[in-house]
């Protein structure tokens, strides 16, 4: 039993991209490393405020703040419900929105991001680069992906317990 135990936190840790953490975190702020950061800048101002309210729902799930998230997703929601062809990613949304339990918000951020993902490609992008990433132990294995303005990997899908999990699958670039 704990060769099997072993082996199953062996897999685990060689699954993820485990970096070197450059700062000591605290308990409410994840370290954040401006170098890596990319200032964006999308055409479309509606699309680019989608945007920042998605980042905002995706740091507040990597701080592991329910709360938070719950704020951030109400405002997503009223934005996606008012761009045309984004009513079913705004329920999304709203689901998140409607509940505190942090595993069902990262359950539905996958669904949100998958359809973020595609409405981010749709759009141009002026300046800046979005990364989308992913980790592969989400969703109990099946994997999930999210948009980050940082190339380095800051997992909402886990927060602290596997904060640098996953790698940059797709760069979304200015143009």
């Amino acid at each position: 039993m704990k060769r099997i135990f072993s082996i199953a936190i062996l897999t685990a840790l060689m699954s993820c991209n485990q970096a070197e953490q450059k700062s000591a975190e605290t308990k409410d702020s994840i370290p954040v490393d401006s170098a890596t950061k990319s200032a964006v800048v999308i055409k479309d101002q509606k699309k680019s405020e989608i945007f920042n309210q998605y980042e905002d729902l995706k740091n507040a799930l990597v701080i592991s703040d329910a709360s938070k998230a719950q704020k951030s997703a109400v405002k997503l929601q009223h934005s996606l419900a008012g761009f045309e062809g984004c009513e079913s990613t705004a329920s999304i949304a709203q689901k998140i929105s409607e509940t505190s339990n942090i595993e069902i918000q990262r359950k539905d951020f996958t669904s949100l991001s998958m359809d973020l993902i595609a409405f981010i490609k749709s759009g141009e992008i002026e300046k800046g680069t979005i990364y989308v990433q992913h980790c592969p132990m989400a969703n109990k294995g099946d994997g999930g992906d999210w948009l980050s303005t940082e190339k380095d990997i800051k997992n909402p899908y886990y927060g602290k317990e596997m904060l640098t999990c996953g790698r940059v699958v797709e760069e979304i670039k200015g143009k």
